[in-house]
């Protein structure tokens, strides 16, 4: 499956953090959208960064005030991304061997979405689950 197609079953819009904006405020998006990492981009929209709820525990935990922090100053640069036209296998085994749960997701220069580990692991169980149920109507006679 490509990610292109993927997205249209995910379904959920990319929500980002601009790198100005304080370790308070990712902290509140995370909670109010249920999600586990935002991609930082700057005013004209370009991604710069990403930062996770690994990230801003880390640096919370040593700070004293987390509405001064800038998101700037936690966010991992140097982001790993994946591009519509990569296969989810593609991208999936990227996140593994890079150790990451969260890719972004480009359309040229253009942020589209991103992608968790936990949205693969929906998906494939669906997909199994599919799977088992033709199986068992092939071994049961359910097919004609």
């Amino acid at each position: 499956m490509k990610i292109k197609d993927f997205l249209k079953i995910k379904g959920r819009p990319v929500i980002t953090i601009g790198p100005d904006e304080t370790l308070h405020a990712a902290i509140q998006n995370l909670v109010e959208n249920n999600i586990g990492a935002l991609p930082v981009c700057n005013a004209s929209g370009t991604l710069v960064g990403i930062v996770s709820e690994r990230d801003l525990l880390r640096e919370y935990g040593q700070c004293s005030d987390s509405k001064k922090i800038k998101i700037a100053d936690v966010m991992t640069t140097g982001v790993v991304i994946g591009v519509i036209e990569d296969d989810l296998d593609y991208v999936m085994n990227t996140m593994k061997q890079k150790g990451i749960r969260h890719i972004p997701i480009m359309d040229g220069a253009k942020l589209v979405n991103i992608i968790s580990a936990r949205d693969i692991i929906e998906e494939r169980l669906e997909a199994c689950q599919v799977d088992v149920r033709h199986l068992k109507d092939y071994i049961s006679g359910g097919y004609i």
